[in-house]
């Protein structure tokens, strides 16, 4: 029970962490705007100041969260990646490791690394300290965040020093697009993580592009440039210093004050002013999105009227006006048009009379939609209940409260299915992990408790499939069951981005917005 009750936690944890990244709410294929046009080449030397959204609690991967409102450029930092791909094209791209393929279907991969590589102390990076990493983020005892996508794995056995091979639990020929967006990306020292976490915190040791030089929680991260890395002449600056910024209104003003070099952003709000005033913004396009979650599992929510009433009673381009200023990107279909699995399936369609019809036809059954809408306290979040109730109140029949609970007992409630809808978040690149992670019908991260047969075979044709026309099939159907069992209202992309002075270059994003440190240079 305690194993079980650790993995929950860490799953819903990952769920919580995106809902309050998502409400606080350039590489190749990137989307760069206010971009210099001629910058050179790279200069090196020079220190960068970075603003990143959330603090971590711990330097242990397994407490960390790889997308870049969470600890992506922190991680990337200490650790080094693995492989990082293409934002749009998903290619995979090479790091510490030289291939990672399958001959069998996504039953078992290779892992090759590059020979010689050394962590910051000198001890080795090699196939056993993947290993090690790996078998440890899969353990329900260690409660990580990267838990359900560890758990993939079933067996890893070293070969030689830079051979690991990979048993998955069952086949997955895409597994490389999700080890990426995750812990599992990050190998740190086994000698480091076995002295404890107090002393890790103290001293983690990776095979990164940076150093830690020093800690000071609640205030500044400094990093010094590694001259062990394994790609010289990379990193290019010299020292980093990261602090942190919960407040959305503060991030970007301080770039633009001139006041720090680098911020992840998640604000819509915050990414049109930079624009405005001339900022390069870089964006890793990603589908899905936030969306307010329904609970399938009890009333009102497990009639379908109700679920498919309110969502045709929502306005959702008024809803971002209340909670974005308008400047936000309503999704129209789960995969953007830049991606391969776009398809012309209306994720949106608000027809009020229609909604009111449903809303009474349910009355005079005895089931009048009463619901609570648990929010969490962030400015953004209580906008968008605010603004459902108050259009909802516009309609007969329906009765919405709003419950505003803190980080803690949101993440109680989720564990606990006790509500009745409240926000969460898939941001989608690649469709597999995200989509199985909140859809189908046995993971433990589907917060809605939607499971349906149609949807949950589709979402392993796809996951098994090789092609991107098999794959496209499948996630075709997948669109269409998720539109017609109306799991949720998606009302806002996720703002993936980064916004920088004018003088800093080489931003090169993968994943979910992952920043790869070791690119940027500062001209004077």
């Amino acid at each position: 029970m305690i194993r079980r009750t650790r993995f929950l936690t860490a799953a819903l944890a990952a769920a919580c962490s995106t809902a309050l990244v998502l409400t606080a709410c350039s590489s190749s294929g990137a989307d760069s705007q206010g971009e210099l046009s001629t910058v050179g080449e790279p200069v090196p030397g020079g220190d960068a100041r970075v603003i990143q959204v959330n603090e971590p609690r711990t330097l242990d991967p397994a407490g960390l969260t790889n997308n870049w409102a969470n600890h992506a450029f922190m991680g990337n930092a200490l650790y080094g990646t693995l492989m990082s791909n293409d934002v749009e094209s998903f290619d995979i791209e090479y790091k510490l490791a030289e291939d990672f393929t399958t001959t069998d279907g996504g039953s078992t991969f290779t892992l090759k690394l590059r020979p010689g590589l050394q962590f910051s102390d000198g001890t080795p990076l090699d196939a056993a300290a993947v290993k090690f990493n790996w078998d440890r983020l899969a353990d329900p005892a260690l409660g990580s965040s990267s838990l359900a996508m560890a758990a993939q794995v079933n067996a890893t056995e070293v070969a030689d020093s830079t051979t690991l091979t990979v048993r998955m639990d069952a086949p997955n020929p895409h597994f490389a697009q999700t080890l990426m967006t995750n812990a599992m990306n990050w190998i740190a020292s086994p000698t480091a993580l076995q002295r404890g976490q107090t002393a890790f915190d103290a001293a983690p040791i990776g095979a990164g592009p940076f150093i830690l030089t020093a800690w000071s929680r609640q205030d500044r991260m400094e990093f010094a440039k590694n001259p062990t890395y394994w790609d010289s002449p990379k990193p290019y600056l010299d020292n980093i210093v990261l602090r942190t910024a919960n407040d959305s209104s503060q991030r970007t003003n301080t770039v633009m004050t001139g006041g720090a070099d680098l911020t992840s952003e998640i604000s819509w709000r915050n990414l049109a002013m930079a624009r405005a005033a001339g900022f390069p913004v870089t964006t890793a396009p990603t589908g899905g999105g936030q969306y307010m979650a329904m609970n399938f599992r009890r009333a009102p929510f497990n009639d379908e009227r109700a679920r498919r009433a309110v969502a045709l009673a929502t306005d959702l381009d008024a809803l971002d006006l209340a909670v974005n200023d308008g400047k936000g990107q309503v999704p129209e279909t789960l995969f953007p048009e830049t991606s391969p699995f776009h398809a012309d399936i209306p994720l949106k369609k608000t027809d009020k009379e229609q909604a009111q019809k449903l809303f009474d036809e349910l009355a005079a059954e005895g089931k009048p939609v009463s619901f609570t809408y648990t929010s969490f306290s962030t400015v953004e979040n209580k906008a968008g209940a605010e603004g459902l109730q108050a259009q909802l109140s516009a309609f007969d029949n329906v009765d919405v409260k709003v419950d505003v609970v803190d980080f803690a007992a949101g993440l109680a409630i989720y564990g606990s299915h006790d509500y009745d809808m409240i926000a969460t978040g898939a941001m989608i690149q690649d469709p597999d992990a995200e989509l199985w992670s909140n859809f189908h019908g046995s993971s433990q991260r589907n917060l809605t408790g939607i499971n349906d047969p149609e949807l949950n075979d589709a979402l392993y044709a796809g996951r098994i499939a090789e092609s991107v026309d098999e794959r496209k099939e499948a996630y075709e159907i997948v669109q269409k069951r998720i539109v017609a069992l109306t799991p949720g209202l998606w009302y806002v992309r996720a703002a993936t981005s980064v916004v920088t002075g004018k003088n800093v270059h080489g931003i090169e994003l993968y994943g979910i917005g992952s920043q790869l440190p070791e690119e940027l240079w500062i001209t004077k």
